[in-house]
């Protein structure tokens, strides 16, 4: 099969590895253009843009997918199929300039969690379980029909990084073997039902700032599914405090936001119910640390209340 693929994010890598290892022919990446970061406002490509340059692979970044040069360029590829992870909405013009149209690798269970997070919000609302799903796109985001899917657990310890990293690392050699299938007029392909939609919307800032009224649970299942990145924030001594990991303790104690516990290696505080126990924590213009190295050198009044 002819391939032009189409990414941004780290998570997008393993599948771009994985098909330039393959039999199929990887004609051109299409990543997003550079954009100035940091204090320099240097120019730094994505992660898929960058391994296409250092791979020296025919590299497209355009500004507007709708632009007639850029879909001249698609055409003259000539490519059998697109294949898409963490990208953008492809316009209709591009998903029918192929032969097998465009396929995607989105990490749920589609229809569960159409959407831009889906792995977050798995996370977020205690699933023990996700997985991944191939689908064909089309006009109507993440409604495409089913051409592949599988199941995999969710560990208790698992955050947004480790368990997208694991479904992103099995999803590429499921995406490239329905490649294959495909090739061969072997998919099987599965409508997406209606009854069991459920959405997956892209994370705002104020969803991140951690309400202490919520249940240790509850906070603590939003903690992993916002770490590392974007990362859950609260307020101590009027200074901002990204969380990074928790863990809960039972107890009969409900005072949201108070500190109940200072022991070495942790810091409890009270939530709508149970404990909540800090483990890992950025202070605002400091390096991320482990509560025991934060508590070396910065103490703590117990009369101080999480969230102001």
């Amino acid at each position: 099969m002819r391939v032009v693929f189409m990414g941004n994010p780290e998570f997008a890598i393993p599948t771009l590895k994985l098909l330039q290892k393959s039999r199929h022919d990887l004609l051109a990446v299409v990543s997003n253009k550079p954009k100035p970061m940091g204090r320099g406002r240097i120019l730094k490509s994505t992660p898929v843009g960058q391994f296409a340059k250092e791979n020296k692979i025919k590299l497209l970044e355009p500004d507007n997918l709708n632009a007639i040069d850029f879909q001249n360029q698609l055409k003259n590829l000539e490519a059998d199929i697109f294949l898409v992870v963490a990208y953008r909405i492809l316009p209709e013009k591009v998903i029918g300039i192929p032969k097998h149209g465009a396929i995607n690798l989105h990490v749920s269970l589609l229809p569960k969690y159409r959407g831009a997070a889906p792995i977050q919000w798995a996370l977020m609302n205690g699933d023990t379980e996700t997985g991944v799903t191939v689908f064909q796109i089309n006009r109507k985001v993440d409604t495409g029909d089913i051409l592949v899917q599988k199941k995999f657990p969710i560990y208790k310890d698992d955050n947004m990084l480790t368990l997208g990293t694991r479904l992103c690392n099995s999803g590429a050699k499921i995406i490239i073997d329905a490649i294959g299938k495909i090739e061969e007029g072997s998919i099987e392909i599965l409508k997406q039902t209606q009854e069991s939609v459920s959405f997956a919307p892209k994370i705002t800032k104020k969803m991140r700032c951690i309400n202490w009224d919520w249940p240790a649970i509850k906070i603590n299942n939003w903690v992993r599914g916002l770490s590392p990145y974007p990362s859950m924030y609260t307020f101590l001594n009027g200074k901002n405090m990204k969380v990074f990991k928790t863990f809960i303790e039972k107890s009969s104690i409900s005072k949201p936001g108070q500190i109940i516990k200072i022991n070495h290696d942790s810091i409890l505080i009270g939530t709508g119910n149970n404990l909540l126990g800090l483990l890992e924590i950025q202070l605002e213009g400091k390096k991320k640390l482990f509560i025991e190295e934060y508590l070396k050198g910065s103490p703590i009044d117990k009369k101080w209340i999480f969230g102001k």
